[in-house]
């Protein structure tokens, strides 16, 4: 009978690093990648090691990786699991993926019970997990378990959801994941560009940059990060509010600067109070041959109703296909819950592709 063992990785500094601790944490990847890639097919967001390395040093949230080998040393399972380091934090979030010819073999289980029980001793109370699913849209009805939001679903007979659920995880919330292939079309994004602004009106000014925030806007894309999370959709999982300063966003924009990527920020300012009110990023690949990933995007709820999600929407776009000519996608994530943003997906041409379904364990 085949053994299998949990270790944890000495993950890399850099791509440099001892290549030994290099080729361990291209495994770890690729196992990642080839277990969703399994369930939703979209290898569009498979990751490329240089890219995905920094994000394992955040500041102030280094990642714990972790694999499982069978005899022999072949890695069947990766996972990770990732804090905040703020003293007092009670929340954690565990991800794990086996590869598709070794589940059904305990290794899912021998790897979670691994994860969870560092999750206990380090005193986290609010585990949470995605769990990414073939689902395309809103769905409901026999055969789906249902998001407690009440908006979205996901087939009860995926490994995942049937997993969790045997384990006590709860279904809290369901992310679709939306394509739009590149060149968009010119002449939707341009009206739908002009309407915004003139929703807007003259009390919002918008702005954009590559790479560092500029000086001027570091204090106002800090709060806005820090309003991330408790301004965005979350369902009854609200996580507790994650502080960002200027500092600690310069540290966060210095690590993400060693990926082979390009940040583009698109920013809304109300004139009035000289105060950022929205924002939204795109990682922007030096490959041309790979998708932009849109990441945050925020609205503040006392700016809400002036179209600027639609307005921060289309100018990502239009910079994308100014500065950066020839991608073949930009690829997004959103609440199933958020119908203003859902919107302005649709219309401006946005497919759905997939489906992401968040889970929550409370101890």
């Amino acid at each position: 009978m085949t053994a299998y063992t949990v270790h944890e990785l000495d993950v890399p500094t850099t791509m440099d690093d001892d290549p030994e601790k290099v080729r361990a944490f291209r495994e770890w990847l690729a196992v990642t990648d080839a277990a969703e890639v399994d369930v939703h097919g979209l290898t569009e967001l498979s990751w490329k090691p240089e890219e995905y390395l920094p994000m394992c040093h955040e500041p102030g949230a280094p990642s714990r990786l972790f694999v499982v080998r069978a005899d022999g040393g072949t890695v069947v399972a990766a996972g990770s699991y990732d804090t905040k380091q703020a003293p007092g934090t009670p929340n954690c979030w565990i991800a794990l993926g086996v590869l598709p010819e070794h589940q059904r073999h305990g290794i899912g289980s021998l790897l979670a019970d691994h994860l969870e029980r560092i999750a206990r001793e380090d005193g986290r109370t609010q585990w949470k997990t995605y769990a990414v699913s073939r689902q395309v849209g809103p769905a409901s009805g026999h055969g789906y378990l249902a998001a407690r939001t009440g908006f979205g679903a996901v087939p009860a007979d995926e490994a995942g959801a049937r997993f969790l659920t045997a384990r006590g995880w709860r279904f809290g919330q369901v992310n679709r994941i939306s394509r739009l292939g590149l060149p968009a079309d010119h002449s939707v994004v341009r009206e739908l560009h002009d309407r915004a602004a003139v929703r807007a009106g003259p009390d919002y000014r918008v702005h954009a940059w590559v790479g560092r925030t500029p000086e001027e806007w570091l204090d106002g894309l800090a709060l806005l990060e820090t309003r991330m999370s408790t301004d965005a959709p979350d369902g009854d999982m609200a996580e507790p509010e994650d502080v960002w300063t200027a500092d600690r966003l310069r540290e966060h924009e210095e690590e993400l600067a060693r990926a082979p990527r390009t940040m583009l920020t698109v920013a809304v300012e109300h004139v009035p109070s000289t105060t950022l009110a929205g924002f939204t990023q795109l990682a922007v690949p030096d490959g041309p041959e790979r998708a932009v990933m849109q990441w945050d995007t925020l609205v503040l709820k006392e700016h809400r109703g002036h179209r600027l999600g639609w307005l921060l929407k289309v100018v990502g776009i239009e910079r994308v296909e100014q500065d950066f000519p020839g991608r073949p996608s930009i690829i997004t994530f959103n609440a199933e819950e958020n119908r203003p943003m859902l919107d302005v997906n649709e219309a401006v041409g946005f497919v759905g592709v997939g489906s992401e379904g968040i889970w929550e364990r409370r101890t």
